[in-house]
């Protein structure tokens, strides 16, 4: 756990080194409310083993420190981990949130996956935030981007001098996550990040992933100041359709996530399994010969 402070306000992050994911806890300062973040459910795929590793160390930090969960957030139905929220959700008694737009992505996946009477209402959550909307962690309070581009539904929340951008950006050396996905969109995802960028420059933005480029520790936080400066793909200068042309072009060479095809079944459930069978097992279903097969880059 690395621990971030900020002037109202501080923010532990947690990696887990098999996802490339962070999850988040921001604390009130005056208060000691907190707020988790994009929290990981760990899943062995040679098991289809569901652990609780990751959310037990959140639960241990909030415990030790003593802290009210006002609010478990996602930023969107993410392609990669399992979301831990409704175990949090259940250890916390705290309500979970996620942007609006969600019930397009769980329209698009519902199809995918063929699920008859997946209702994709976004009932599943128990906040739906609009862009503009506002949200309290005790005396802080929050603001919701509306972020699509990586996917349909992302939102961001900026908390003050903070900003959780999930997937929209990543930390300056490695530019910005894909926007490949069923509902991605490089010029939504160009828009969203200038809107980001559009904050003060001293905002601490905390992404969703990284991965050690070049064998350099993985890390979450730039500022925006450091963004506009340095980020490889939307530094100040790089126009909408540069910025097209980097994506796509990136995008046509990368694999799906190794977990995409198990996680969003789950994640556009609100992070639930499937409901038991029969036998008292739940299940999860691969859509054959949907998706493309991309070459292996040497």
């Amino acid at each position: 756990m690395e621990i971030f402070d900020r002037e109202k306000a501080t923010v532990a992050s947690l990696y887990d080194k098999k996802t490339g994911s962070f999850q988040y806890i921001i604390t009130d300062k005056a208060t000691r409310s907190a707020a988790i973040v994009d929290p990981v459910l760990d899943f062995d795929e040679k098991a289809a083993a569901t652990s609780t590793r990751n959310a037990d160390e959140i639960v241990r930090y909030i415990e030790t420190e003593r802290l009210k969960v006002e609010w478990i957030l996602d930023t969107h139905p993410h392609a990669d981990h399992f979301s831990a929220a409704p175990y949090l959700a259940e250890k916390f008694g705290a309500p979970r949130a996620i942007g609006e737009k969600v019930v397009g992505v769980q329209k698009l996946w519902k199809d995918i996956y063929c699920l008859p009477g997946f209702p994709t209402d976004g009932s599943q959550w128990d906040r739906l935030f609009a862009a503009g909307d506002t949200l309290r962690i005790g005396e802080l309070e929050g603001r919701v981007l509306f972020s699509p581009g990586h996917t349909l539904a992302s939102i961001s929340y900026v908390f003050d001098d903070v900003a959780f951008v999930h997937d929209t950006l990543m930390v300056p050396d490695s530019g910005t996550s894909r926007a490949d996905f069923p509902g991605g969109d490089a010029h939504a995802l160009y828009r969203s990040i200038r809107e980001i960028l559009d904050l003060p420059g001293d905002t601490a933005t905390f992404v969703g992933h990284d991965y050690g480029k070049d064998g350099r520790e993985p890390t979450c936080i730039a500022t925006v100041a450091q963004h506009r400066a340095n980020n490889i793909h939307v530094k100040d200068g790089i126009g909408e359709e540069e910025f097209v042309l980097i994506r796509n072009e990136r995008d046509a060479k990368l694999p799906l996530p190794d977990l995409m095809l198990a996680a969003l079944q789950v994640n556009i459930r609100g992070g639930s399994l499937p409901d038991p069978e029969c036998n008292g097992r739940s299940f999860l279903k691969v859509p054959l010969n949907y998706f493309e097969p991309v070459a292996e880059v040497p």
